[in-house]
């Protein structure tokens, strides 16, 4: 096992050029969100532009885009049929085809806030674009039986479930130590064949790149973090590194593995900067979102 450094960090982070322009880094498409659980791909879209995507699409249900696309004007929303419990509903995977050919985006983040919603298992099975499977995705996944056997090692991704959410993947019991959190994470990484997160406390990131690639464990965060919102920032910023990481170098476990590392770091600093703020018991998502600048200053100080 390795731990993050800030110079590992700093050298695997995105390039940024003067003579660059928005289509260099990437296009993120965050499908998220629901009527009870709005707030979850406002997070997530808002922390992919900060983290430096040039172009963020949210899709979420039609309902809610009114106030949303008032409220974070620099995301291009696009409402999506909504069913009676205010997810998104089945028929808007008739869309998908003319969203994808229309905007082209890079990768897709799945799954934040957006419940039982029956979008999801067409979204999951037929979806070529690169993914980060979130929150209710990695639910969706685990209520279908023996969802592995099915799922395409050769499509790029990064999979993100706290521990409560790896037991349900794998169908064994929660990880109580490191040696079972280590075997969890290695597996579910042996399972889809890109980047996975076991988040937690030193956050655990797992690439089967080869035999040789050790797992990595995060060495920032804070208490503070342990609170609702928390994993929709991350997934944002892990979807905006990997969008400029993807669109530089390919998509590829390689650069899902660096975009994984990266984030789990700077997401980390960003809360123990909010902390230093606001204090342990009072930091809230939004203000995790909101030092993330200051962590990638902190990382890039020596320059």
């Amino acid at each position: 096992m390795q731990s993050i450094t800030q110079a590992q960090v700093k050298t695997w982070l995105p390039a940024r050029s003067a003579q660059a322009h928005k289509g260099n880094f990437g296009r993120v498409l965050v499908i998220a969100g629901s009527r009870t659980m709005c707030g979850a791909g406002f997070l997530c879209a808002k922390s992919a532009l900060v983290a430096g995507a040039g172009l963020v699409y949210w899709a979420l249900p039609a309902g809610m885009q009114p106030a949303f696309a008032a409220a974070l004007p620099e995301v291009i929303t696009l409402p999506l049929p909504e069913n009676e419990n205010g997810e998104i509903d089945v028929s808007a995977w008739e869309l998908f085809p003319e969203i994808c050919e229309r905007y082209k985006p890079s990768l897709m983040v799945v799954g934040p806030g957006m419940g039982n919603s029956p979008f999801l298992p067409l979204l999951l099975a037929n979806c070529a674009l690169p993914l980060i499977v979130d929150a209710d995705a990695l639910n969706a996944l685990a209520r279908q039986t023996a969802w592995h056997a099915h799922w395409p090692k050769d499509r790029p991704s990064i999979f993100t479930p706290h521990a409560m959410e790896m037991a349900r993947l794998l169908g064994e019991s929660v990880a109580q130590d490191e040696t079972a959190r280590l075997a969890h994470v290695t597996k579910l990484a042996q399972l889809t064949g890109g980047a996975c997160l076991l988040k937690g406390a030193q956050t655990l990131v797992c690439a089967t790149l080869n035999k040789e690639e050790p797992i990595f464990q995060n060495t920032t965060g804070t208490v503070a973090l342990a609170k609702a919102g928390s994993g929709d920032v991350l997934s944002g910023m892990l979807a905006g590194l990997w969008a400029q990481l993807g669109t530089a170098e390919g998509f590829s476990p390689h650069t899902a593995l660096h975009a994984a590392v990266c984030g789990v770091y700077l997401h980390g600093l960003a809360g123990e900067l909010a902390a230093q703020t606001k204090g342990i018991y009072s930091v809230l998502a939004s203000d995790t979102l909101s030092y993330i600048p200051g962590a990638f200053r902190r990382v890039r100080e020596e320059e």
